[in-house]
């Protein structure tokens, strides 16, 4: 049955307010908040397995059917009665027929007998045991073999995998491909699944040109929206593209409204600071749900956040680096709790440096970074504006709040970009 008829209830506008006396949110604190604040938003619907690749479990999935569903052989040999064969050298005659997969033997093994099994096919009646064929002599109508043998070697037992009315998967997970063999061999048939998270993505900015198309000198190319979209469809949620929105009040409240119609969540990059042409954050805090994290975060200005007509808004930097860190530490994480998957921070790796770096306290950093002979080595520039750093990356290293002194060898902590879905 499908819940898709059932709804949370709207998140209130003051749902991302601060703790009143704090200036500087640390990025521990902001993770605690979201995942307080936020509760699953996304629909339920029932979908056949083959339509469920990359879909979010609303509920835990039970297998229907034990697998193996009955005692099969693990490898090609002969099946015989294991406990009628102690040390020493034996010859056991062989019975006609054989067992092959999907062509079970009909009749049943007389105890001092043997007959030949392949690989997967169900064990025999009689037999519990498989002597492997480069075990055995054959010649005549029989075989032989040197014991002992230990009884059940080489034969599967009937849900040696999963039993029946086991729990396979649990609710939250993203089904992946290892999981849809799962489901086919448990035969389930349907799944309850969360409905793709809709999120929409609008830039903000005089000053950008479309992707492909034509810029005037003192114009940039929108790289962000480009960058979110194709973030977006990684991580298994229907992206939004709501366009360009000039630094124009009406157009980008227009352009607000007609996203809360369309989706779930709203990005936004661009605007979302406290300067005469910030417009996101002004057209926000007049609706009274603005709150402006002061994020103790680099890269990384101020992450806005707010609920524009029952929608929550991540008000993203403008800078294609910065807008990626925090679409990466603060907006996947709240949008895979939004999706039905749970708070999802990767844990990373602690791997040796290969750079070196003086680092002040006060604020978490993220480096872009690569993986290279074992070592993690950085992008040679840390400016914000150097957008190919992204792409040079292969994902970031997290240097802690607190001072720190980097050189070659000291243990830091790196997140593959495939840690957080990309």
């Amino acid at each position: 049955m499908s819940g898709s008829a059932l709804k949370p209830p709207p998140l209130t506008n003051d749902c991302f307010a601060l703790p009143s006396g704090v200036a500087w949110t640390p990025v521990a604190e902001a993770h605690a908040l979201l995942q307080s604040r936020l509760s699953v938003i996304a629909g339920v619907e029932t979908l056949p397995i083959g339509q469920a690749h990359g879909r979010v479990l609303a509920a835990p999935v039970k297998a229907m059917r034990s697998n193996p569903p009955q005692p099969n052989s693990a490898v090609d040999g002969y099946a015989v009665l294991g406990a009628e064969y102690g040390a020493g050298n034996h010859v056991v005659p062989l019975v006609s027929g054989r067992s092959a997969a999907g062509q079970p033997y009909k009749g049943s093994v007389p105890k001092t007998h043997a007959v030949r099994v392949l690989t997967g096919a169900t064990m025999p009646n009689g037999a519990d045991t498989v002597i492997l064929q480069e075990d055995v002599t054959l010649g005549g109508g029989e075989i032989s073999f040197r014991g002992p043998l230990k009884v059940g070697s080489n034969a599967r037992k009937a849900g040696e995998d999963v039993s029946a009315g086991d729990i396979i998967l649990d609710s939250g997970r993203q089904i992946t491909p290892a999981d849809m063999a799962l489901l086919a061999a448990a035969a389930v048939q349907e799944v309850s699944v969360r409905k793709p998270l809709r999120v929409a993505v609008i830039s903000t900015g005089d000053e950008l040109a479309e992707a492909g198309g034509d810029a005037e000198p003192d114009q940039i190319y929108d790289a962000n929206r480009p960058m979110l979209l194709s973030m977006l469809a990684r991580f298994g949620y229907q992206p939004i593209d709501m366009g360009r929105v000039p630094d124009n009040r009406d157009t980008l409240q227009k352009a607000l409204d007609q996203a809360a119609l369309q989706a779930d969540v709203i990005l936004t990059s661009g605007g979302a600071s406290a300067g005469d042409e910030d417009h996101v954050s002004a057209l926000l805090s007049e609706t009274g749900s603005l709150a402006l994290w002061r994020m103790a975060v680099k890269p990384g200005r101020p992450l806005a956040l707010a609920i524009w007509k029952d929608t929550p808004v991540f008000g993203l930097p403008g800078n294609p680096v910065a807008a990626m860190v925090c679409a990466l530490v603060f907006a996947r994480p709240a949008m895979a709790l939004l999706a039905g998957q749970g708070w999802q921070m990767p844990e990373g790796l602690m791997l040796p440096a290969a750079f070196s770096k003086r680092k002040k306290a006060g604020r978490r950093e993220y480096l872009r970074a690569r993986l290279r002979d074992g070592q993690v080595e950085v992008f040679a520039s840390e400016g914000s504006g150097r957008v190919s750093g992204l792409s040079w990356a292969e994902g970031l290293v997290e240097l802690p709040d607190e001072a720190m002194e980097v050189s070659e060898g000291t243990p830091v902590r790196y997140y593959p970009y495939s840690e957080f879905g990309l």
